[in-house]
């Protein structure tokens, strides 16, 4: 039966993690050089709206419709089936319609995510098929396997409430992989500064305020798993913003505004999988454990190993969706969602290697589909631009656009 309440609930935070996406947008682009800003934009707005027909069409029904283990199949191509009423396989108290645009917006973000590892360097029309593409045979098997009816991962018992292995482990390995295979920006003697820090800020402040529904709306209803959800999101993107700060006092002698915001994304991606199994207290520990370890990633490891993720979205959301889904299976406990399972720290060790054993299947599958799917298009459009496009900028070789009037 269709609660009224549910169904607005899950409209809105349907809307609430559309408006990630734009937040991504400027989030991104106030970090690349100003000749590459429309670009990002650009790549943002067509993933929203190339990915919404895509999950109209065949997506949604790869990614949820009852098929086999591994494939939803194709029954409810272009929404054949998928109405008004509710379908309780997913949710008993919304109409499987609401359901479907909430899970949409997931479907456009993830994809979005990998824009920050080959920024500025790859052409308009190869990312057009390569987003296609990923998101069809990357991210639909992947959601498919831990969210869909029938899932083998889901079977197996891998929890992720919101997102942790199906969109920031997966976008995370893709971003890695993306960025060693097409190569480091030319000319980049160092890591060029964002050149426009208030428009990072404002994108964080969209994403933190999106991930409202984005974990809170995983609840499917309002119950108090929505709102310990709310609860912890909101604590652990606080705990890993202050976290990264205090890090960057001691290390650098300085905090800055693009550490504190790199911070609390850090802490939001790495709650994600958790939110709905965890309390604050826990979230406080993912939190500050968040920020040591992308601080890490992105601080040391990278610049140790050289490669060029342009925007750090592996150090971020690669690394904070594989430690907080591990995390989930260390500090989950039945007190908080009794439809889950009790984590390392609650008496439950086998929890933790079922976490495990999903981070591996889905990194790996993740790696090598990226790596196929991207050599592939790379041999019928060429995936990066010339090195004269990529000096004069994406904007104006791309889009013949410029987001300045004046020179750089």
């Amino acid at each position: 039966m269709i609660n009224q309440a549910d169904t607005l609930f899950v409209l809105l935070s349907a809307a609430f993690v559309m408006l990630m996406t734009p937040g991504l947008a400027f989030f991104y682009g106030g970090m690349v050089r100003r000749k590459n800003i429309l670009s990002v934009l650009m790549q943002c707005f067509v993933a929203l709206c190339l990915l919404s027909l895509q999950w109209i069409l065949f997506g949604y029904s790869l990614s949820f419709a009852p098929g086999s283990g591994f494939w939803g199949g194709l029954s409810w191509f272009g929404l054949n089936g998928v109405g008004t009423a509710p379908y309780a396989g997913y949710s008993a108290t919304i109409p499987h319609e609401a359901f479907m645009v909430f899970q949409m917006m997931f479907a456009v973000i993830t994809p979005a995510l990998i824009i920050g590892a080959f920024a500025e360097r790859m052409k308009f029309s190869a990312f057009l098929v390569f987003t296609l593409l990923w998101a069809t045979f990357v991210y639909d098997p992947l959601c498919h396997w831990v969210w869909g009816e029938g899932g083998w991962l889901r079977n197996l018992g891998v929890m992720d409430f919101a997102g942790g292995i199906v969109v920031h482990t997966s976008a995370g390995v893709a971003a890695l992989v993306t960025t060693i295979v097409i190569g480091k920006r030319k000319n980049l003697e160092h890591t060029p500064s964002p050149h426009n820090l208030p428009f990072v800020v404002l994108g964080t402040a969209l994403l933190w305020f999106g991930w409202y529904g984005f974990n809170a709306g995983s609840a499917l209803a309002v119950n108090g798993i929505a709102v310990n959800a709310f609860v912890v999101t909101n604590t652990a993107a606080a705990a890993a913003g202050l976290s990264w700060a205090l890090l960057e006092w001691i290390r650098n002698g300085k905090p800055t505004v693009f550490g504190i915001v790199t911070g609390s994304i850090a802490g939001l991606a790495t709650v994600t999988p958790a939110s709905g199994f965890v309390s604050p207290i826990s979230a406080i520990i993912i939190g500050i454990a968040a920020s040591i370890v992308c601080f890490i990633a992105v601080a040391v490891t990278k610049p140790r190993f050289g490669y060029d993720d342009s925007l750090d979205a592996f150090g971020v959301h690669g690394v904070g969706g594989i430690l907080g889904t591990l995390l989930t299976g260390v500090l989950a406990s039945k007190v908080i969602n009794p439809a889950g399972a009790n984590g390392l720290f609650y008496g439950n060790p086998k929890q933790l290697l079922i976490q495990l054993i999903g981070v591996a299947v889905a990194a790996g599958y993740t790696f090598l589909a990226t790596f196929a799917i991207y050599k592939l298009v790379d041999i019928f459009f060429r995936m990066r631009v010339s090195e004269k496009d990529e000096l004069v900028g994406l904007d104006l070789t791309q889009h013949r656009e410029r987001a300045y009037t004046i020179l750089e």
